[in-house]
């Protein structure tokens, strides 16, 4: 299903018709993608997901040979390790090795191994996610979360929520109006206190980034201040600073949400920081004045070849892939 929403995505952005439809110039494309739309809700994820990367960044896309393909990712995976011998019964391991096409001459091509593990550990249940993997879950009292890439959530068994966050997560929490329970998320540097709302967490790199979609929550710091959020507000935490402001067009911010990342002015060295977080695999600047390009726009995180010709489209720069680094040139 996933190769196949792929295929459909990709024909979506070399489609002329749809790019008129999505940037309003023919009015007969506009009645014919209105319709289709209207006609396919099923399609509606793929169709907004192709519509965001059009409005935000435009980018062409070229086959390279699959020989080529499976040799790169040969040598990829003749460098990841997997834990073996491990005391932990896995309930469910699930791995999946996808070939990844990248555009533009200058881009080899690379394998990643995708990989959700489910386990118990002691009285906990925990949920972790490979690099450039999504995993959506559905707890005990009927909460949603869409686990990102390169994250994990741990849970007591009997206290579904009560959970701790390594990485990044999208946060439906389920309102419990009979006993306003509260919902926890705990991160390295605070926690998030809730009663039921829309919400997102990413705490990497020992800071904790939380961005509230809808209703109110609290957060909690270890030195025992709180501090309220309302909707459209982005708070920073590290040990060095914290911010509190509100999302608007001049805030240097990125959000994630349905598999996308939707960067607003981002500097390109940030950028790239998050796709390392995604994917595992770091960047090197030989051209020190391009970390400083700004990006905005919307980038699908599950497709790594996409996501790397759309950056390199916006900004201008060259990006080469070795086995184990991201080379900007």
């Amino acid at each position: 299903m996933k190769e196949e929403n792929d295929i459909f995505l990709e024909k979506l952005l070399n489609d002329a018709s749809f790019e008129n439809w999505v940037q309003k110039t023919n009015k007969n494309d506009i009645v014919f993608w209105d319709a289709w739309v209207k006609n396919n809700p099923d399609k509606l994820k793929l169709v907004y997901m192709a519509k965001s990367i059009l409005l935000g960044i435009s980018f062409d896309k070229n086959l390279i040979y699959e020989d080529y393909v499976n040799e790169r990712l040969s040598q990829v995976l003749e460098k990841i390790h997997l834990v073996k011998n491990s005391k932990l019964k896995i309930y469910q391991d699930k791995a999946r090795i996808k070939r990844l096409q990248f555009s533009l001459a200058s881009i080899a091509a690379v394998g990643i191994l995708f990989l959700t593990i489910i386990f118990f550990r002691d009285n906990q249940v925990v949920y972790k996610t490979g690099f450039g993997e999504t995993l959506d879950l559905k707890l005990a009292d009927g909460t949603s979360v869409i686990l990102n890439g390169n994250s994990e959530i741990s849970y007591e068994k009997n206290f579904p929520r009560a959970v701790y966050l390594e990485g990044e997560a999208y946060f439906k929490v389920k309102a419990i109006p009979a006993t306003k329970a509260k919902f926890w998320v705990q991160t390295e540097n605070l926690k998030v206190e809730v009663y039921g709302t829309h919400f997102n967490v990413r705490a990497r790199d020992k800071k904790t980034d939380v961005l509230l979609d809808e209703g109110s929550i609290q957060l909690v710091f270890k030195s025992g201040e709180n501090k309220k959020m309302i909707p459209g507000e982005l708070v920073s935490f590290s040990e060095k600073q914290m911010t509190h402001e509100k999302i608007n067009t001049s805030l240097k911010y990125a959000t994630w949400k349905n598999d996308t990342y939707i960067f607003n002015n981002m500097p390109l060295i940030e950028v790239m920081k998050y796709i390392e977080n995604t994917y595992g695999i770091p960047s090197e600047f030989k051209n020190t004045e391009s970390k400083s390009l700004l990006i905005s726009g919307g980038i699908p995180n599950e497709n790594l070849a996409i996501c790397l010709s759309a950056i390199q489209k916006s900004v201008g720069v060259d990006i080469k892939i070795t086995t184990d680094k991201l080379i900007i040139n």
